[in-house]
């Protein structure tokens, strides 16, 4: 079995803006404090994420591809 790889969060967010560019260290950092971000661990005081839980988060937060932005309000309903 192999073992993940760990990220530090700037590494984290580094990877999340390289792949989707979008998310800061202080946004992952924020969302680790209230609420809804990708799952991580602890070591000692430093958060780890693999690439596995950042992919399945971000892929969770997007949208279906759409033509038109009216799309996304039917989506909602």
């Amino acid at each position: 079995m192999l073992q993940p790889t760990y990220l530090r969060r700037k590494q984290a967010a580094t990877y999340l803006q390289e792949r989707y560019g979008a998310y800061t260290t202080e946004t992952l950092a924020k969302l680790a404090t209230i609420g809804g971000g990708p799952s991580f661990r602890k070591l000692g005081r430093f958060p780890l994420y693999t690439k596995e839980d950042l992919t399945t988060w971000a892929e969770s937060r997007m949208s279906k591809s759409v033509k038109s932005t009216s799309e996304l309000t039917l989506e909602r309903e």
